[in-house]
């Protein structure tokens, strides 16, 4: 409201607009506009035609009431959309804003053999640091810092599928290769580590084996249980293992089951446990938005956060699912032409969203929370009055009652005193806007959200 501090007309019509519908909806849609009366007519500068769209059919008729009633006069409303400065100059690259850093220049007769196993876009800078993966993270990056130091060897990293333990992994070696090209990395998985061995023994090539892995400044392994439960492959790490950090030589392991839980003899679990064990666990809902974001700028994808936001909360399982995810909405959405959105995305993802149980919500719980929303008492959403303020908000709770519980259509009419034929027109309703306007579409997620928030 600091708009109309130098206004106490306007600022108390707009407080009046701000308790009729709520703060949460006046703050997303009013905050952002600007408002100018003069001479009976109220100018209201918006953002983008969404904006003014939305404020026009939801909102205009609870703003011209105000007026009448605190100024005795019909105002006429007039929306302009805002006009963009001109842009500053593109940003082509981080190069255009960062200060130049001389890479390590690499001889030109030297190639080295080790590049080719990983992937450059798994970098630390790429790589969404969260509560979940923070120590993780960091050890990572320690590794780096100082290389084979006793304090960060071995370093050991496990969890679930599909959390970012080959990111890192891999991050630590583009990162060694690109401070120093010439360095001896190896990344490799448990089960190639196996059949070279196996491959080592049947071609009687054991020696080349071993020198192979005796010379590495780094060697990283991913998904080190193939290795653990096979005795004759896990004598062979051993002596590698051993050697390598006798040597002052730097060893990071990953596995889907911590240490304790890997069948190992106990030469080479001491060895283990005597560095550094960390566990990556599922992101929480805020870094799970964060992946996306970064997956979609990177893709340069446009999709909303009320899309992105939703993808987050429907898909708890892992990073490698969020991704394919989004790939999946992209690729849909630019095959077909159509911009990406909650009920798209809710058809095309169904098989990876989560199927939660909504039946334990109730009807009460559902107007208590749209009540509060919309500032509305609890008895409105059964009286007969039919006024925007109220029948609005009254629809939106049906089609929410719809939605989140079992009920049939007779009997969401009875809990609001209506018939079922009332009912559907609201579900219709409420349904038709969801589809046609992501900024409504948010909104009716954040009061989902917040109705399972009072039912947990």
């Amino acid at each position: 409201m600091d708009n109309f501090q130098n206004n106490p007309v306007l600022l108390s019509i707009f407080q009046e607009v701000e308790q009729i519908i709520g703060k949460e909806t006046y703050d997303l849609w009013f905050k952002t506009a600007d408002f100018a009366f003069e001479n009976n007519v109220l100018t209201v500068t918006i953002p983008n035609a969404i904006w003014g769209k939305t404020i026009k059919e939801r909102y205009e008729s609870i703003l011209k009431d105000a007026f009448l009633k605190h100024t005795g006069t019909q105002i006429e409303i007039i929306y302009n959309i805002a006009t963009v400065d001109t842009p500053a100059p593109a940003i082509s690259s981080a190069q255009d804003v960062l200060p130049s850093i001389e890479p390590v220049q690499q001889p030109t007769n030297i190639v080295s053999p080790f590049l080719s196993r990983f992937n450059p876009d798994y970098t630390f800078d790429n790589f969404i640091e969260s509560p979940s993966n923070k120590f993780a993270y960091k050890a990572a990056q320690a590794v780096v810092a100082k290389l084979g130091a006793r304090e960060n060897n071995p370093l050991f990293i496990y969890s679930a599928p599909g959390l970012g333990k080959t990111h890192l992994l891999q991050a630590i070696g583009n990162q060694i290769l690109r401070e120093n090209p010439l360095a001896k990395v190896i990344y490799m998985s448990g089960e190639e580590f196996v059949n070279e061995y196996i491959e080592s023994i049947t071609q009687k090539t054991a020696d080349a084996f071993r020198k192979k892995y005796r010379f590495l400044d780094c060697f990283l392994v991913d998904d080190i249980q193939f290795v653990a439960n096979k005795a004759a492959s896990s004598d062979a790490f051993f002596y590698t293992f051993n050697s390598l950090y006798e040597s002052g030589k730097q060893i990071v392991l990953s596995s889907d089951r911590s240490p304790q839980q890997l069948e190992w003899d106990e030469r080479l679990s001491s060895r283990v446990l005597s560095g550094i064990s960390t566990e990556i666990k599922r992101p929480n809902t805020e870094a799970r938005i964060a992946i996306l974001r970064q997956k979609r700028d990177s893709m340069n994808f446009i999709v909303g956060d009320d899309v992105i936001t939703f993808l987050a909360e429907g898909i708890q399982t892992n990073v490698r699912e969020l991704e394919g995810a989004i790939k999946r909405l992209r690729a849909y959405c630019n095959t077909h032409g159509v911009t990406p959105t909650i009920p798209i995305a809710r058809e095309l993802l169904a098989d990876v969203l989560t199927n939660e149980q909504e039946t334990s919500v109730s009807v009460n719980t559902i107007k208590k929370v749209v009540g509060k929303h919309y500032n509305i008492r609890m008895e409105d959403f059964n009286a007969k009055r039919k006024t925007q303020s109220i029948a609005w908000p009254r629809q939106i709770a049906m089609f929410l009652t719809t939605e989140l519980t079992d009920l049939s259509l007779p009997e969401i009419g009875r809990e609001f005193n209506r018939d079922h034929s009332t009912v559907v027109h609201a579900r219709d309703l409420v349904q038709e806007k969801v589809n046609a306007d992501p900024f409504f579409t948010a909104e009716i997620n954040q009061i989902i959200a917040d109705i399972k928030g009072v039912e947990k």
